[in-house]
């Protein structure tokens, strides 16, 4: 598990409150969306990718839809490289939901489509991030997310 601690960032969330609903800005997608639990976890991380780690904004995408055996699912969080290839996969769960193997099964299905060499999940509380070898079909945890590929 990394040492994260998402909560610093919750400073920097956009909160607004309208007709008894509360919204939280997304960065990324440059809209209010309801702040329900997962979307809670998903702006920390971004702060985070994007704060913290320098993430260029134009590289990151939310919510990607792709289709696994037939039915329309939708990645979280997708970060391309700069050859515009994904990169990292993040699966954003909320504070209640355990991660566990379902979970990183979860972000391995929506990554057999995607082949991307970093997958994360995250319920904000506990974050894993690993590198994937496909050629020997293994990976590793990694004590930190990878820093952004430079050109």
């Amino acid at each position: 598990m990394l040492e994260l601690d998402l909560l610093q960032y919750q400073p920097k969330l956009r909160l607004s409150l309208e007709n008894g609903t509360q919204y939280v800005y997304d960065p990324i997608r440059r809209k209010d969306l309801v702040l329900q639990p997962e979307e809670w976890v998903r702006q920390l991380i971004l702060q985070y990718l994007l704060e913290d780690l320098g993430y260029p904004t134009h590289r990151i995408r939310v919510e990607i839809g792709i289709e696994y055996n037939g039915l329309k699912k939708r990645c979280d969080i997708v970060v391309y490289d700069t050859n515009i290839q994904p990169w990292l996969l993040i699966e954003c769960k909320s504070p209640k939901v355990p991660v566990d193997q379902k979970v990183f099964e979860q972000a391995a299905r929506y990554n057999l489509q995607l082949k991307a060499p970093f997958v994360a999940v995250t319920n904000g509380l506990a974050t894993y991030c690993a590198q994937l070898d496909f050629e020997q079909s293994s990976f590793a945890h990694l004590p930190a997310f990878p820093s952004f590929p430079n050109p």
